[in-house]
């Protein structure tokens, strides 16, 4: 399991008889240790070139690179499962463990603590999943975040800084100006109007009342149709902003031919970001220059 774990985390292609034969040859490893007890067996050294052994049985060699990130991979999930037990084991062991102490097996550590075996059986796999469960949430947060980009967004003579989401899924495009549109949330956008006028403005909206739209806005709303899930059609209400300005990797980007969608609600719980960015104004907006 501890090989499976890493195969999964380092996303390795390696057939399951490998890791099979990979187990199979570190419990050898363990059964020298316990019945040819020996300083050299325990020894620092000896346990690093088993280790090493054991990866490229598993999982071959690739290169230095390769091999040493799948190695530290190998020990850091060994160390999670083995300290996540023990970690659970003395946090309990003046309670429920020791309750059935005469009834469930147990066997000795090396500084000769009672564990039982039937903690260590349910245990080990629920950590196993805890860990994988975190690595999984590591990755989606990073891929997210990863993606994420300063803007800054000028409408109504104002410019205002946020984090937009490169959304490789949004392709809306306003089909009449052929405008690309980017999403932004209601929290953003009311704070480049004035109260008075964002108010009522919202409500109109939300009434579907055009003609009733204050002043402010009738030069600056526009109205995308777009294909919704199940082939429903729906429109989105935008925004047309003077510019948009994006901070990508190390180019500053700058547009005016973008729409901006009214979106009612957040588009994080965390406030992470504001925008959802289109993707297409990565690759046609102009390079501006850093001031």
């Amino acid at each position: 399991m501890v090989l499976w774990l890493t195969r999964y985390v380092m996303r390795l292609n390696t057939s399951k008889w490998k890791l099979f034969f990979g187990a199979i040859v570190a419990s050898c490893f363990l059964f020298l240790q316990v019945y040819l007890f020996s300083q050299l067996l325990i020894s620092l050294l000896m346990k690093i070139l088993f280790s090493i052994i054991i990866i490229i049985i598993t999982f071959g060699y690739k290169g230095v690179g390769s091999f040493f990130r799948t190695w530290t991979a190998f020990y850091f999930i060994s160390f999670a499962l083995g300290g996540g037990i023990l970690g659970v084991h003395y946090l309990l062991n003046d309670g429920l463990i020791y309750m059935n102490h005469k009834v469930m097996l147990t066997a000795k550590n090396m500084y000769g603590d009672d564990i039982h075996l039937a903690f260590i059986l349910i245990c080990f796999p629920l950590i196993w999943l805890f860990i994988k469960r975190r690595m999984d949430d590591h990755v989606r947060i990073k891929i997210k975040y990863d993606q994420l980009y300063e803007i800054i967004l000028t409408i109504n003579g104002q410019s205002m800084r946020t984090k937009g989401y490169l959304d490789s899924g949004n392709h809306l495009v306003d089909p009449i100006t052929r405008r690309p549109v980017v999403l932004c949330d209601m929290s953003f956008l009311k704070a480049f109007f004035p109260q008075e006028d964002w108010i009522p403005f919202m409500d109109c909206l939300r009434k579907n009342q055009l003609d009733q739209i204050p002043l402010l806005f009738k030069q600056k709303v526009f109205i995308v149709p777009f294909q919704g899930v199940g082939g429903k059609t729906s429109y989105l209400y935008c925004l047309k902003p003077e510019l948009l300005t994006i901070f990508y990797q190390g180019k500053i980007l700058e547009t005016n031919h973008v729409l901006v969608g009214i979106q009612l609600d957040a588009l994080t719980e965390n406030n992470a970001y504001h925008c959802l960015l289109h993707p297409q104004l990565i690759h046609f907006s102009n390079e501006g220059s850093a001031s």
